[in-house]
């Protein structure tokens, strides 16, 4: 416990030093972060809730967490909100079908013999929970893609106000293209580090590639991964024509403001 303690202090020092007030609230998101994620898996264990509409709402707070307290409200944080959402929307019911037809839901074999003195018949969808499982994984990711493609957009076009959509448009994809692949190998290694241990299990069984590509637990994590890069994707078009469209749009109407 007083590890944790120290290594809060040093984090919160140096947001405090090197990003000021926005650091202070970045370091207070964290745990406001926390504290919606531990509500939302307490509401999900009721029989009765939809763990789809309850992951829409989370990730809605999520963002305006991370958009709003941290960076205030704005034009640039307002885009990089319904851009999210948005996203989250198209990959989430995407998700739902991947989930289903991987049948990665639930737990797997090597997971029984813990969970043997446990009944499963808990009255919850654990498709749907899976889906949760994933898109959780991605929300901080996607926002983190968002607000970094509105914010330099933003900047452009405070530098060219005559800039057309279509080039303001091009810019935000460049601007994406940029950040992309680093962001996606951002989350591989993120995954693959947590999961490190799991890999050393699978060594342990002396499973063989064959039987580990195909194992639950494993494709599990395979499948986050991918529909995490899938929605780093599908942010930066989204995200640009959005900003675009929203930025010409204040141009014409003469209310350009930051």
């Amino acid at each position: 416990m007083t590890v944790l303690v120290w290594l809060a202090a040093i984090l919160f020092i140096l947001m405090i030093l090197i990003g000021g007030k926005k650091g202070a609230r970045s370091f207070i998101s964290l745990f406001l972060n926390f504290g919606v994620l531990l509500l939302t898996i307490l509401f999900m264990t009721d029989p009765n809730a939809d763990p789809i509409i309850l992951t829409l709402i989370a990730c809605a707070v999520i963002s305006c967490i991370n958009l709003f307290y941290i960076n205030e409200v704005n034009s640039k944080t307002t885009t990089a909100f319904i851009s999210t959402i948005i996203t989250i929307i198209i990959l989430l019911s995407f998700i739902v079908i991947v989930t289903e037809n991987a049948m990665i839901q639930g737990f797997g074999e090597e997971e029984i013999e813990e969970l043997s003195i446990f009944s499963l018949y808990i009255g919850v969808d654990f498709v749907k929970i899976g889906a949760s499982v994933i898109i959780m994984s991605t929300i901080g990711a996607i926002t983190d893609v968002a607000i970094s493609i509105t914010s330099p957009m933003r900047e452009i076009f405070y530098h060219n106000p005559l800039i057309s959509r279509k080039d303001l448009f091009a810019s935000g994809l460049s601007i994406g293209k940029d950040i992309l692949g680093t962001n996606t190998n951002t989350l591989f290694f993120a995954f693959f580090g947590g999961y490190l241990g799991l890999l050393l299990w699978f060594k342990d069984l002396s499973y063989s590639v064959g039987e580990i590509v195909n194992s639950k637990v494993f494709s599990a994590e395979m499948i986050t991964i991918l529909c995490a890069g899938m929605g780093i994707a599908l942010i930066i078009p989204i995200a640009s024509w959005i900003n675009a469209y929203f930025l010409v749009k204040t141009r014409e109407k003469g209310k350009i403001s930051k």
